[in-house]
C-alpha cells in the first residue's frame, strides 16, 4: 500500500434510487424502496474507494465483512448519500464505518471489512482447485 492513507479518510457517494435497486425476490417486487441488497453493494462501494488510491500496481481490495442496519425506507427516485469513514487500518485489514442518507434522515449505517492482497494471492484463491 502507498502512504497515506489515514484513519478518518472518507468518501462519499450519491445515487438515485432506481427500480433495479427496489427490494424484490425471484423478480417479484416485494416493497418499491431502495432494498437491503442495494444498500449493501454501495456501502462496499464507497467503502472500496478509500483504498483505490493506495493500492499499489501488484495489489487489489477484497471484502471481507459486512455489518449492516437498514433503519428507514428510500422511495424510488429519491437520493441516497453513502460515505465512508476509515476507523481502522492494519494491513491488511482495512474497515470503514458507513451511513446512508436519505435527504437528512439516516436510513441505513455498517461496517464494511477489507482485505488488501497480492493479486498473485488472489489469482490462487479463485482457480479451481485440482487433485
Amino acid at each position: 500500500m502507498k502512504q497515506g492513507m489515514d484513519i478518518g479518510r472518507q468518501e462519499t457517494i450519491e445515487i438515485k434510487v432506481t427500480d433495479d435497486m427496489f427490494a424484490s425476490f425471484e423478480g417479484k417486487v416485494v416493497h418499491p424502496v431502495y432494498s437491503t441488497v442495494a444498500m449493501v453493494y454501495h456501502m462496499e462501494w464507497v467503502s472500496r474507494k478509500i483504498i483505490l488510491p493506495f493500492l499499489e500496481e501488484h495489489e487489489e481490495g477484497m471484502g471481507a465483512a459486512v455489518e449492516v442496519k437498514h433503519v428507514d425506507a428510500a422511495p424510488a427516485n429519491s437520493k441516497v448519500t453513502l460515505t465512508a469513514t476509515l476507523t481502522k487500518y492494519e494491513h491488511p485489514q482495512v474497515i470503514t464505518s458507513v451511513e446512508a442518507y436519505n435527504n437528512q434522515q439516516l436510513i441505513g449505517k455498517g461496517v464494511v471489512k477489507q482485505v488488501i492482497l497480492s493479486k498473485e494471492v488472489i489469482h490462487k484463491k479463485i482457480l479451481p482447485q485440482t487433485s
